[in-house]
Order: structure tokens, then C-alpha cells, then sequence
């Protein structure tokens, strides 16, 4: 059983994901923003992250870049799951250390297959 955060300020979104983390057998925790995210992370060592960019309080960019900072926490793999679509976005995204850059509207096949791709 891997255990995923999922990071989002949209609860439809938290909810939809969770249920589709669940069904895969992963152990899921939830944040709405990433002061929050931060937190998790910390305790609970997530396998991997599917992080939402635009978030009140601390945005997904700065947790990606704290998590890829830590020797300790850059095992952890990060999904970034956003609306931010432009060529600039999606470059540093990836420049910060994300594993994988997804566009919303998405796949949830897709997402599900490439998480567990990540986390396998």
C-alpha cells in the first residue's frame, strides 16, 4: 500500500481523486492548501504527491521546491494536477523537480496509470 497526499483547494476535485487513489489500494491523505500539504508531508512521508499549483496561503510551486530541498523528502514523487497550461508553467514545474506535469482537464485513467507507474 503506497500513500499518496493529494493537495487541491477544489473539494470536488479532493473527493473524486481520493475515491480513485482508494480504489487502487492506496492509503490517501488530503490537504486544501499547501501550508497544509507541508505538514503531511513532514509526518507522514507520502510515497508520492498530486499537487494542485494555484492555492491560497503557499502554492504548489513552493511545496514541490520544499520537498525537493529535503534529502530526506526527495524520494517523494510529485504529480503536478493543475490548470496552468502555458509552455512557462509546465517548464517550471518540472525545472522544481515534479515527476510529472498533468493538465486539468484530465484523464482520471490516465492519472491513475501514471501514479502507479511513479509509486510502483
Amino acid at each position: 500500500m503506497k500513500k499518496i497526499l493529494i493537495v487541491d483547494d477544489e473539494p470536488s476535485i479532493l473527493m473524486s481523486l481520493e475515491f480513485l487513489m482508494k480504489k487502487e489500494g492506496h492509503k490517501i491523505f488530503i490537504a486544501r492548501n499547501g501550508r497544509e500539504a507541508i505538514g503531511i508531508v513532514n509526518q507522514e512521508l507520502p510515497d508520492a504527491l498530486i499537487l494542485d499549483i494555484m492555492m491560497p496561503e503557499v502554492d504548489g510551486y513552493e511545496v514541490c521546491e520544499f520537498i525537493k530541498s529535503k534529502e530526506e523528502l526527495k524520494h517523494i514523487k510529485v504529480i503536478f494536477l493543475t490548470a496552468k497550461a502555458k509552455e512557462e508553467d509546465i517548464k517550471k514545474g518540472l525545472d522544481l523537480g515534479a515527476d510529472l506535469y498533468l493538465k486539468k482537464p484530465f484523464s482520471t485513467k490516465e492519472l491513475v496509470k501514471k501514479v502507479n507507474e511513479l509509486v510502483a
